[in-house]
């Protein structure tokens, strides 16, 4: 016998709620942020932050290995020898069939010009993983920064759309309305219809838009889902550049990184004469015997000054110094190219803030005139002095001066930014 086919059916969905447990559940909201809050815990939490953050531990290990390679240095070490029978002369033991022998080295570099400048360099090289830590948590802000805006810039996009749309539908309705009533078209009803079809086809992308770039910052911030922006950021930027233009080599983390590798590289080049210099050991031996010999007493010691003096290499210490030269030459020419590329960003932000404004104030007049024609229109084409398709006309152009407002909105804002940036104003 069959079962109705109303249970059937039921049953079905049933399954198929069970099967996709997560499609009955709405998603979760996203987490909403201010801007001081998401660059805080982007430059905290991101992977790529902890990731800098080992290399500076790494070259503190570093660091400390070259220092304790300069520091005195004791040893220990026991030793049980034995033979397949003693020697004694005359009753006196000679050699022993079982000895244990004991003894204490103690070493320390009294001369070493090498080794202590390469606990120089090591600390060099940690000062240049804590600039390149602060760098690239400076690109991790930066990077946040970006997309908090894309959010922002996306919503209002969806905004724009979404009003378009609102005002669309209102116009189908209208036009349904005058059809009803017999003094309308259904090429009239048409017309609006599809263009309520195109607006709410916009209007569905632009929110898939803002989701998306939600969950770029929510990647950014290393949260587990995708995070909202809460606010729109100040980004003042400062009244005078002269200063804060003098400032840059110690408020800008990738400039004073590149200063940090020339002088690191500038060390190691003017060391190079180091490693023509002896070097001077010291070493003091205690030893203990048992059973003392003849030849060897119970306890004794012995002191050493060892001297190492590089003589011929055939070229090798030469050739290390003219790699070291290129290598401090190369570090010198990209902080130059750095330098110059930072104060073209000044120049290039301080423009575009100026083009940005001016951009900014005829986009929102344009889009203020074109509502404006949409309002005179929809009143004429209620009076019957204009078609819907002026009507059309006129609401297309308002939705895409209100999308060029927000685009030249969303260009000061960034320009703003790449300001601070350019200054080293940003992260503060």
């Amino acid at each position: 016998m069959h079962r109705p086919t109303t249970e059937i059916a039921l049953l079905w969905l049933s399954l198929v709620a069970l099967a996709d447990p997560a499609s009955a559940q709405p998603p979760a909201p996203p987490v909403r942020m201010t801007f001081k809050e998401a660059i805080a815990q982007a430059t905290e939490r991101n992977p790529s932050v902890q990731e800098a953050a080992k290399g500076i531990l790494r070259a503190e290990a570093l660091l400390r290995q070259a220092t304790s390679s300069i520091l005195p240095a004791l040893n220990a070490g026991v030793v049980n020898t034995t033979v397949n029978s003693g020697r004694s002369f005359n009753g006196v033991t000679t050699l022993p069939q079982d000895q244990v022998t004991a003894n204490l080295n103690l070493s320390a570099l009294l001369f070493a010009p090498v080794q202590w400048a390469e606990r120089a360099q090591a600390g060099d090289n940690r000062h240049v993983a804590e600039f390149g830590a602060a760098d690239v948590r400076r690109q991790v802000a930066v990077a946040t920064a970006q997309a908090y805006l894309a959010v922002i810039a996306r919503r209002r996009v969806l905004d724009a759309n979404v009003r378009a749309r609102d005002v669309a539908r209102a116009h189908y309705e209208l036009a349904s309305q005058l059809r009803a009533a017999g003094a309308g078209s259904l090429l009239n009803e048409l017309r609006a219809q599809q263009s309520l079809s195109s607006d709410e086809v916009l209007a569905e992308e632009s929110a898939f838009a803002v989701y998306n770039a939600q969950e770029a910052l929510g990647v950014l911030v290393a949260a587990d889902g995708p995070v909202d922006a809460a606010e729109e950021p100040a980004l003042e930027v400062p009244s005078t550049l002269e200063s804060a233009e003098a400032a840059m080599p110690q408020t800008r983390s990738d400039l004073r990184l590149a200063d940090a590798r020339t002088r690191a590289a500038g060390r190691v080049l003017s060391d190079s004469w180091k490693e023509y210099l002896p070097s001077v050991m010291g070493l003091v031996q205690p030893q203990y015997f048992q059973p003392e010999t003849i030849f060897q007493p119970s306890l004794s010691w012995r002191a050493q000054v060892l001297v190492n003096m590089p003589i011929f290499d055939f070229g090798y210490r030469r050739a290390t110094r003219a790699e070291r030269q290129a290598s401090f030459d190369e570090s010198k020419l990209e902080q130059t190219a750095l330098l110059r590329q930072v104060k073209s960003d000044v120049r290039s932000a301080v423009e575009a803030i100026k083009s940005a404004e001016r951009a900014l104030a005829s986009a929102r007049a344009a889009a203020d005139q074109a509502r404006q024609v949409v309002d005179i229109a929809n009143i004429s084409f209620r009076a019957g002095a204009t078609t819907n398709i002026e009507v059309l006309d006129a609401q297309r152009a308002s939705r895409d001066a209100d999308f060029a407002a927000e685009v030249a909105d969303d260009q000061l804002r960034r320009a703003r930014l790449d300001l601070l940036v350019a200054l080293g104003r940003f992260p503060e």
